[in-house]
């Protein structure tokens, strides 16, 4: 844990107009900074930074707050996240404080698991780019649905080949815990053998607001008789499925700057919109919309427009969320596409 002392050293270095001046042309204006508030579309800027009281305020959407409310609204880090930064900013050596045992076992296991995971992404993105496999089955089907390999990089969309335990093979080579593995769901046991989870599929990284990788999904392209279309990665430490929502670190800035954003279904939903020059938009990943999910978006704006799957699971499912997201005091729009159709066939 960061010391009191640091914190006071700290806040005692730092300047809020040099903070959010990284971020954010201001011009200076008397006493003040002036500039386009970032957190919502305008072009008369109402954004006011005061050095003095170590404030900002948007007399525009009515955002305001310190240097670490800044960071943690425009750049989606928590306290610690944002003290870390800051410090990182003015070159302010971090004292820690002594964690019980509880906390520390804690936070290795999360730091364990999300190395695991980037690693993973870094081998399903090869294998899908470096692989004749990758690049005749995984590459050809996303060539196929019209995504350039820019956005494919941007999504960090990838392949697993279909094969028992290559996956769990490399891990091992590199030294990864098998353990940590079996947690992130990225290995299980079957028939008394260790093999990978996901195999002969494609794949989606889900990452949280701070763009870390959390969990993955896997699409299969041949129909296999008795399994699931997609497979996902269990709840972890790192991973909470009803509190995530797919292409939102992607989306976030695009909400914002739009003041508004699209809900979907699916993660292909998600990403041919982007292909189609929509960004600001976000998936539900295949599941019913949360509350937790609703005040999530909730973050970034108040306008969400709901584009679900134009049959009748996609209306009921969309009626449903609709009235979560009325509950949070959101403007909601509900957009019906024709029977059939979903956001991935009809941009």
């Amino acid at each position: 844990m960061i010391s009191a002392r640091t914190i006071q050293e700290i806040n005692d270095v730092t300047r809020i107009e040099e903070v959010i001046g990284d971020f954010v042309s201001l011009k200076k204006r008397g006493k003040s900074y002036l500039g386009l508030c970032p957190f919502h579309n305008e072009r008369t800027p109402s954004f006011n930074v005061t050095p003095s009281k170590n404030l900002f305020k948007c007399f525009g959407c009515g955002k305001a707050g310190d240097s670490i409310t800044f960071l943690r609204e425009h750049e989606n880090f928590n306290y610690v996240e944002a003290l870390r930064w800051l410090a990182h900013r003015y070159n302010i050596k971090i004292e820690e404080t002594e964690e019980n045992a509880e906390e520390r076992e804690r936070k290795q296991t999360e730091e364990g698991l999300y190395v695991i995971t980037g690693f993973a992404q870094q081998y399903y993105s090869k294998q899908l780019f470096d692989t004749d496999e990758g690049k005749s089955i995984g590459l050809q089907y996303f060539h196929e649905r019209g995504y350039r390999d820019n956005l494919i990089e941007k999504f960090q969309l990838g392949f697993a080949q279909d094969r028992a335990d290559d996956f769990f093979n490399e891990a091992k080579v590199n030294g990864y815990n098998e353990d940590l593995l079996r947690e992130v769901g990225l290995i299980k046991d079957q028939r008394g053998k260790t093999v990978d989870f996901f195999r002969g599929r494609v794949i989606f990284t889900i990452h949280n607001l701070s763009g870390k990788v959390v969990a993955f999904a896997g699409r299969y392209l041949k129909k296999q008789e008795g399994a699931p279309k997609y497979i996902n990665s269990p709840q972890t430490t790192i991973y909470d499925k009803s509190r995530t929502l797919y292409g939102l670190f992607q989306a976030r800035n695009a909400i914002r700057n739009h003041d508004e954003c699209f809900l979907v279904e699916g993660y292909t939903d998600v990403i041919s919109m982007h292909q189609a020059g929509i960004e600001n938009v976000v998936a539900s990943s295949g599941t019913s919309l949360t509350q937790e999910q609703a005040r999530l978006m909730k973050r970034f704006t108040p306008n969400i427009t709901i584009l679900y799957d134009g049959d009748f699971a996609g209306v009921k499912a969309a009626l449903r969320g609709m009235n979560i997201l009325l509950d949070e005091d959101l403007n909601v729009r509900l957009v019906l596409l024709p029977e059939g159709e979903d956001p991935d066939s009809y941009v």
